[in-house]
């Protein structure tokens, strides 16, 4: 009869569990991040050239935010 070992030992401390939830706090940060950035690019496009130069900005400028 054939045994197989069941039990799984982490490999550096992470489990299956908790590197799944860590790629998935991950990923919700990077969306998260993004869309803070695509909010703050859709309120300065807003703004006019004047209110623009106000704040040290150009047009140009918004985009590479």
């Amino acid at each position: 009869m054939a045994a197989f070992e069941t039990t799984y030992i982490p490999v550096n401390g992470a489990s299956f569990g908790g590197r799944l939830t860590a790629v998935f706090h991950k990923l919700v940060a990077t969306v998260t991040t993004w869309n803070d950035a695509r909010m703050t690019r859709n309120a300065l496009s807003k703004l006019s050239d004047r209110e623009l130069d106000d704040i040290g900005l150009c047009r140009a400028d918004i985009y590479s935010l």
